[in-house]
């Protein structure tokens, strides 16, 4: 019997485990990948994540998760008019799998049991607990005061749970060898519907050049990507000497008004599973940002789930702010995203 069982372990999952586990709560952590799990993701600390690395996990992100190169100077956007916005923000440039590794390895020194390669298939809540059941090899239960679901859009436990199916924007990116005329301290994001049907981007990690694309209907990503290739070899110099690899991945497509679900009854969402993300895919601060306050909200009202849940959303009054905040900004920016301004 645990006190709580945390599934997914990406950075919200492992810094609701630690904050639990280091609060004295008897913690299960269960991720269905092996660890280190790799995840599609441009890997992109912003200012506000190594804030919050710090104030989690008591250090800053260490070496072994950055890549080169490792000071990431803010984003540079183009709209659909062709018009360019430079932010600068002190950011870090690090591969998901060695960062998420390191976050769950740190819940793990402070107490929580962490398991990997391990698939949560039912979650049900009985009597005051839920019983949570796992696949590996063989198929078992463990229970527990309340369950914190981590696990993002493509996890299984929130639709078991609500019926809710969300909608989902796919993105394919590609890594390669080559050369381009652009700075590759900087996050590059394109909003012009010809070039994508969501948003177009380009960054560096470890000398290899990261083109993506994504949009609602997963067919059409080839076309979209030619043609993003095309416009960056025109604008940009963009010359490919070999391809290493290709990936797609599944994003929540964030609705006008930003809606969360906070959970039901015992079990809790946090990170994209509540539908926390910022514009571009930025979800890192967001899903650390609420699986802490999710995780604060269950040890200070922990025996009444009404409670629990009414002060989770509370505490998250801020972050969903933050985020409608960045939503508008973005629809101010480009017509295509002209559905999220505020007031719809």
């Amino acid at each position: 019997m645990y006190d709580v069982i945390v599934i997914g372990a990406g950075p919200a999952g492992s810094t609701a485990a630690k904050t639990m586990a280091e609060g004295g709560r008897k913690v299960l952590l269960a991720e269905r990948c092996r660890l280190p799990r790799y995840k599609s993701c441009s890997g992109v600390l912003i200012k506000k994540t190594m804030d919050l690395v710090e104030a989690y996990f008591g250090e800053k992100t260490p070496a072994l998760a950055q890549c080169t190169p490792a000071d990431n100077r803010g984003m540079v956007f183009t709209n659909d008019r062709g018009r360019e916005y430079r932010f600068e923000q002190e950011g870090l440039n690090v591969w998901r799998s060695s960062f998420d590794h390191w976050l769950a390895g740190k819940a793990q020194q402070c107490g929580a049991l962490l398991l990997d390669g391990v698939s949560a298939v039912k979650c049900q809540e009985e009597a005051g607990t839920v019983r949570v059941t796992f696949r590996k090899e063989k198929t078992w239960t463990e229970e527990a005061e309340y369950v914190l679901d981590c696990e993002g859009v493509t996890g299984s436990v929130k639709k078991g749970i609500t019926g809710e199916f969300p909608e989902y924007i796919t993105t394919f990116q590609t890594f390669n060898r080559g050369k381009i005329g652009l700075d590759p301290h900087y996050f590059y994001a394109y909003l012009q519907p010809e070039l994508s049907e969501y948003d177009a981007w380009f960054n560096v990690k470890d000398d290899l050049l990261v083109l993506g694309v994504s949009g609602r209907n997963r067919e059409r990503l080839p076309f979209y990507y030619e043609r993003f290739l095309s416009y960056m070899g025109e604008r940009h110099g963009l010359k490919i000497t070999k391809r290493l690899k290709g990936e797609k991945w599944l994003m929540p497509h964030i609705r006008p008004g930003c809606p969360i679900t906070y959970g039901k009854g015992r079990i809790l969402f946090a990170g994209e599973a509540a539908g926390f993300l910022n514009p571009m895919g930025e979800g890192i601060s967001a899903g650390m940002e609420s699986a802490y306050h999710a995780a604060c909200a269950v040890m200070q009202c922990g025996s009444c789930p009404e409670e629990v849940l009414a002060d989770y959303a509370a505490r998250t009054e801020p972050l969903t702010g933050y985020m409608k905040r960045q939503w508008d900004l973005v629809a101010g920016m480009a017509e295509t995203f002209s559905e999220m301004r505020t007031g719809g």
